[in-house]
């Protein structure tokens, strides 16, 4: 039996948002904004040292199916996999793929200067620029 990865995707997001508010009392609302609180709440985990093992795998996959989950609901994109990588989930926005996973790992990596709502923030201007003719 097959299953549609965007259901178990939102699942996980739903996860995220009833973690978040149980161990951090920070509301997900599904916004661009939200991002912002998110930010925060990786900021915190990362307060105490870099995550390992399966604390990281943990919030990996819950930062990075909120994060997309955001844009699908912001932008009317769709989850799909990407086709160099099958097992690697992405959003499609107006034909721009959005790697979610690969930004929420950067952010829980403490990463300088990466940030999930700027990544929500930034991708009108990248599909636009990349709709533009050379």
């Amino acid at each position: 039996m097959t299953t549609d990865p965007a259901i178990g995707l939102r699942d996980v997001a739903m996860e995220c948002v009833g973690l978040v508010a149980a161990q951090f009392g920070r509301d997900l609302d599904w916004s661009l904004t939200s991002l912002g609180e998110l930010d925060a709440v990786c900021a915190e985990l990362l307060s105490e040292g870099p995550l390992d093992g399966q604390r990281l795998d943990l919030w990996w996959k819950l930062v990075g199916a909120y994060t997309g989950e955001v844009l699908v609901r912001v932008y009317g994109g769709q989850w799909t996999t990407h086709e160099q990588a099958p097992s690697a989930f992405v959003v499609v926005v107006n034909g721009t793929t959005a790697f979610p996973f690969g930004v929420a790992e950067r952010v829980l990596s403490g990463e300088p200067f990466k940030s999930l709502a700027s990544f929500g923030r930034a991708l009108p201007a990248i599909i636009e620029r990349s709709a533009r003719p050379d």
